[in-house]
């Protein structure tokens, strides 16, 4: 089953829980920006998964891609370390405002689980400089069965990255959140390393939906469930989204997820529209080349 899947999303309670009141604190030391730093993408950009999509005959679904998408989240990181020159060729075939945001190596987060993966860690870390300045904010995934007895690991493997690779991090244990002074401890440490952390919005896991920002960043990996409220859900993430700019919210980072991927890029230019219509964006709208309605 894949995460966060449901049988019938109809059932799902999918209403935005509060904010933490810490949310608010971190945002108010933050002057108000004009308009937030806004990147929408899906998690990969193969044409097998984003079908109806590319125009037919596309040969380099990369160069596409970034015609479309001003980033991508860049999942296939964490299956494999890519060669160096991998990386510098995606480079190469971006716009110069493109931007990447790969997922670590499963050997750091799964199997090292933060510990003992100083190899891994640096071969993933060099490799991906390639990407120069397009790498603007890697994510560390943990395992759902990384949980707060592990808290002591967190601050040593936070000082093993260099000064200049700042990460969002995404906790899926439920008692991270779930007790008050376990979570008031994670968000002091992570306030203090000054690492983002990351939001997901998933049908079967509305305990993840803690809504506490650490930095002046949302990280959000939405996770659709191929239902006709994928639309008013991401409407609902447009409103608290405007609350957060005017609290002082700087940078957006917004990924679309489905389990028929295909429907990530409709999504997508559903809430790139209603973003540049709400925030003052000029963000281009995604289009498809087979346009289909998802529901």
């Amino acid at each position: 089953m894949k995460f966060g899947k449901v049988d019938d999303p109809g059932n799902i309670d999918f209403t935005l829980p509060p904010d933490h009141p810490g949310t608010k604190e971190i945002l108010s030391k933050q002057k108000k920006a004009k308009k937030p730093n806004l990147y929408v993408g899906c998690a990969k950009w193969n044409k097998a998964d984003l079908k109806g999509f590319y125009p037919r005959g596309t040969k380099d679904e990369l160069a596409y891609y970034s015609t479309q998408f001003n980033s991508i989240e860049l999942n296939a990181t964490f299956y494999r370390i890519f060669p160096a020159d991998t990386f510098a060729g995606w480079y190469e075939k971006t716009p110069p405002d493109f931007r990447f945001f790969p997922k670590f190596f499963q050997g750091i987060s799964h199997w090292g689980r933060l510990q003992n993966c100083e190899d891994n860690l640096n071969e993933y870390i060099l490799n991906s400089s390639n990407l120069k300045e397009k790498l603007e904010m890697p994510f560390v995934q943990l395992p759902d069965n990384f949980g707060p007895k592990n808290i002591e690991r967190l601050e040593p493997f936070f000082k093993m990255l260099p000064k200049d690779i700042k990460p969002a991090i995404e906790f899926r244990h439920t008692d991270w959140f779930n007790n008050e002074e376990v979570a008031n401890e994670l968000y002091k440490i992570l306030e203090n390393s000054n690492i983002t952390n990351a939001i997901v919005d998933s049908a079967g896991r509305r305990d993840l939906l803690h809504m506490r920002l650490t930095t002046p960043t949302a990280f959000i990996r939405y996770n659709g469930a191929n239902h006709k409220t994928d639309y008013t859900r991401l409407d609902d993430w447009i409103d608290r989204l405007e609350t957060w700019i005017d609290q002082g919210l700087q940078n957006i980072y917004f990924f679309v997820h489905q389990n028929l991927e295909k429907a990530s890029p409709l999504l997508s230019a559903h809430f790139i529209k209603k973003a540049n219509e709400r925030f003052g964006t000029d963000l281009h709208i995604p289009q498809m080349d087979n346009p289909d309605t998802l529901f």
